[in-house]
């Protein structure tokens, strides 16, 4: 089992990783971030809300994929906000 993880450190997951790999799938991309689909689904809807990500459906014959991308201001959000707050506050290791 998976320790417990603020919403700060997984919304900085989901922007690093979507740095590291451009565009991801949503399977791939709660996977690479550790998540859990059906319970962070909202924080996903939440980040491209405010701009942070951002969100594309893609028709593949008759399938409906999701894609994900890291916006501009998702990684200025990042730099000016999440890793100073992580500098102050790392995260606990287990």
């Amino acid at each position: 089992m998976r320790a417990y993880r603020d919403k700060v450190y997984m919304v900085k997951d989901i922007i690093l990783t979507l740095m590291e790999h451009g565009t991801l799938n949503q399977t791939t991309l709660v996977s690479y971030c550790g998540l859990n689909l059906q319970k962070h689904r909202s924080l996903l809807e939440d980040l491209v809300e405010k701009g942070l990500i951002g969100r594309r459906e893609i028709m593949h014959g008759k399938k409906r994929i999701i894609e994900y991308f890291v916006t501009r201001r998702g990684i200025e959000f990042c730099r000016k906000v999440l890793e100073p707050y992580e500098a102050v506050f790392p995260r606990k290791k287990r």
